[in-house]
């Protein structure tokens, strides 16, 4: 086992074996899904969260590896690698330590400090840092000399003191000092810039013109929105601890005395640390802060993603789905219970047309015809002036009405895979397509549209894209692969994210399905081009084949178990279907006589379950959800009304509720349980049913602020105006309960959560 599995298992407290065999694992191309599906006795039933989390630790101390090697070489190629340093490289732990031994042997530009060594000066700063009781002066004067270009005692006394600014800049210890502190006592501070302050794009930033609190304590969101502000050009930002307190602790250090060498090394300590380690410790915790706030964003977005993405399906329906609007009509599309298109229309039942009878006509005609047993209504523009129109048809019960979030949908109408799919058709026709489709299977549909564009993130266009793919991406496999995927009906770009394959080997799928007609069994996938046994072994158990005369193959049962469960069924007397079929029988089943070196304990038991309910769908069930009634607008709305919702988006700071009026509400954070929360997703999830008290409404600005408490209205009592700001002095953060929430409102409502769909 090496150092880095040792670090890991630490970390993450698990056992260094465990650790050990999830990055064997990794590195024989087995997936994240089919080591926690598949592979429980190697990993001790290690969960996807734990196998990613040690991914990602080996990813990184494989990195601080690589740039141990480089440092050690370049250092080497100096001749200046001594047993010492190289031991010191070698014990360093963390990328921060490792930087700080490297930085003296690092390449630099030229500055002050090598200006001064090239005019001679090293040994006069080597004598004054050793700080014995000398004539400075007098030293000095013996460094002048016209032909290295030192021209006085002072010019050689500054030169000497730039080279030990940069000694002491560049010392580790005092680094590490020096990083502690602007953790433990920094301020991150933001003012506004004068020529921006009656910007009235600056508005939305207005809680930052003159803001501080301490860097460790700020929240990963508002982080965030500072670096914004100063990033579009409204307002400048600064972090730093108290200055006297960080050149106190250099001088207790490096300053030994108080005679006149110790004076110029006092100097040098304060022109070390307010220009060289200041800004160096601010960029890097400004670098630190930025990472830990994109890692938080990423975390919220791919919690808010993962229930989106599982949100309970309707299943194979037919259904007419509708795109509302007004001027430009309402898009009609039906579509068979495999999501295919049937028939597409555009009808006028709004203003301004207002061809109701005629709109009329059409839809129930059409819901005979295709015999329609849902129908999806965007929730856009126009759609709950679409959905009374559709109520008020006299329709038969048994078809379900459903408002459907189309977050994204016109993103995937203008895609290159929605051209392919409907080659011969608009984006308007493809847009509603898109929302009845996630109707009957949110996931199938919505691993089309890039995760961003789908609206449940937080300051997901501020974040380190590279890493939001990466987080996004694991979250849709994990969705798809716990699902599970037909083989024969599945799309490519859902075939693209099971366990194994990836884009080419589902176009690869999809090609073969085409030419052959549909995969008889799971097997039948070997013949798939470039489809390999390592794949085969990673997606087969994800995959499944309904008309497969083996009915395992319907299952998550993986192939490589087929034997186990014949055994089972040899045993008992029976076939695999009675076994699968009868309670009873899977009863007189004692798994513990099955265990060998190869099937252990976690997996027969795996095996039983599923041989209960084969290829079941974790999804809850559908529940259809309506709007209240009369509440079209925002201007519907008043304080007080008790409404029911869905949210639509949880941020650290509360979460977005749609109460119908085209316009989410916040619920922040104070008011979504009666309860102090820490964590709004311990309450709420995107997708969930909730209902909302109203508590203020802004129609000019179109803000909506909403409560989840049995008695919001004893907590607005209490409140104070709503843009109260308790004045912050340096280093505190303390609000009213009302500023905090206004100032997110005002932040996020404009930065995409939210946002109008009008």
């Amino acid at each position: 086992m090496t150092d880095i599995t040792q670090k890991i298992a630490k970390e993450l407290h698990l056992t260094a074996a465990q650790v050990d065999s999830v990055i064997q694992l990794l590195n024989e191309g087995s997936t994240i899904p089919f080591i926690a599906r598949y592979r429980k006795e190697k990993t001790g039933s290690l969960d996807e969260v734990a196998l990613a989390a040690i991914r990602d630790l080996n990813e990184e101390f494989l990195e601080i590896e690589k740039r141990r090697e480089t440092i050690l070489k370049t250092i080497d190629k100096q001749g200046l690698l001594t047993v010492e340093l190289r031991k010191a490289i070698e014990a360093a732990e963390t990328a921060a330590e490792l930087e700080d031994i490297y930085l003296p042997y690092k390449p630099k530009r030229k500055t002050r400090a090598t200006a001064a060594r090239e005019k001679g000066l090293e040994p006069l700063a080597t004598e004054l840092f050793r700080q014995d009781n000398v004539n400075v002066l007098k030293l000095a004067l013996t460094y002048v000399s016209k032909d290295k270009g030192v021209a006085s005692a002072e010019e050689a006394l500054q030169g000497a003191r730039d080279i030990m600014a940069e000694w002491i800049s560049e010392n580790p210890e005092s680094r590490q000092a020096m990083r502690e502190l602007f953790w433990k006592q920094g301020v991150i501070s933001s003012r506004v810039l004068k020529s921006k302050k009656e910007d009235e794009e600056a508005a939305k930033f207005r809680d930052y013109f003159d803001w501080s609190e301490p860097i460790g304590k700020i929240p990963s969101h508002r982080f965030l929105a500072l670096m914004r502000a100063e990033n579009e050009g409204f307002v400048s930002t600064g972090i730093e601890p108290p200055g006297e307190e960080a050149i106190a602790k250099l001088e207790r250090k490096f300053v030994k005395g108080s005679h006149e060498a110790a004076a110029q090394v006092q100097e040098a300590v304060r022109d070390s640390y307010k220009r060289l380690l200041q800004p160096s410790m601010e960029s890097e915790v400004r670098s630190e802060s930025k990472k830990r706030a994109d890692e938080e964003a990423i975390k919220v977005f791919s919690s808010n993603l993962k229930e989106l993405l599982l949100a309970s399906p309707l299943g194979q329906k037919r259904v007419l789905a509708l795109d509302p609007g007004f001027r430009t009509g309402t898009k009609l599309v039906c579509l068979g219970a495999q999501g295919e298109l049937l028939f597409h229309t555009v009808v006028y039942p709004n203003e301004p047309q207002r061809e109701t009878a005629k709109a009329a006509t059409i839809l129930k005609g059409l819901c005979d015809k295709y015999n329609i047993e849902a129908i999806a209504i965007g929730n856009g523009t126009a759609s709950r002036e679409t959905e009374s129109f559709v109520k008020s048809l006299g329709l038969p019960k048994e078809i379900v009405v459903v408002m459907v979030n189309e977050s994204g949908a016109s993103v995937y109408s203008a895609s290159e895979v929605a051209r392919a799919e409907f080659p011969d058709h608009d984006v308007t026709v493809r847009g509603a397509v898109s929302i009845g489709r996630r109707l009957t299977d949110p996931l199938a549909e919505l691993v089309k549209i890039d995760p961003k564009s789908i609206g449940v993130g937080q300051y997901q266009h501020d974040v380190d894209q590279t890493k939001l793919k990466a987080g996004l991406d694991d979250v849709v496999m994990r969705c798809v692969n716990s699902v599970g995927v037909e083989l024969n009906t599945a799309s490519r770009e859902l075939l693209s994210y099971v366990s194994g394959l990836g884009p080419q080997l589902a176009n690869s799928i999809v090609e073969y399905r085409q030419k052959n007609g549909a995969f008889k069994d799971r097997n039948s996938l070997k013949k798939v081009p470039r489809l390999g046994e390592k794949a085969f072994e990673q997606c087969a158990g994800f995959l499944r084949v309904r008309a497969s005369k083996n009915p395992l193959d319907r299952s998550a049962v993986h192939p490589e178990s087929y034997g186990v469960v014949e055994k089972f069924a040899k045993d008992l007397g029976c076939t695999v279907s009675d076994l699968m079929s009868s309670t009873e029988l899977r009863r007189k089943l004692d798994l513990k006589k099955y265990v060998s070196a190869s099937v252990g304990l976690p997996t027969l038991t795996d095996i039983l379950a599923e041989l209960e309910r084969p290829g079941r769908d974790p999804r809850e069930k559908f529940e259809a959800f309506s709007f209240e009634e009369g509440i079209h607008e925002i201007k519907d709305l008043k304080a007080g009304m008790v409404l029911p919702g869905i949210v639509t988006n949880v941020t650290n700071f509360g979460a977005f509720v749609d109460i119908g009026v085209h316009q989410d509400g916040l619920v922040h954070i104070s008011h979504l349980s009666d309860r102090f929360v820490k964590d709004p997703h311990e309450v709420v999830n995107v997708h969930q049913k909730v209902r909302v008290t109203v508590l203020e409404v802004d129609e000019t600005r179109k803000r909506i602020a909403l409560s989840m408490k049995s008695n919001p209205v004893a907590s607005v009592s209490k409140r104070s105006s709503p843009d109260a700001v308790v004045k912050n002095k340096p280093g505190s953060s303390r609000r009213t309960e009302a500023a905090e929430s206004m100032e997110e409102k005002l932040m996020e409502l404009k930065s995409r959560f939210g946002k109008s769909k009008q």
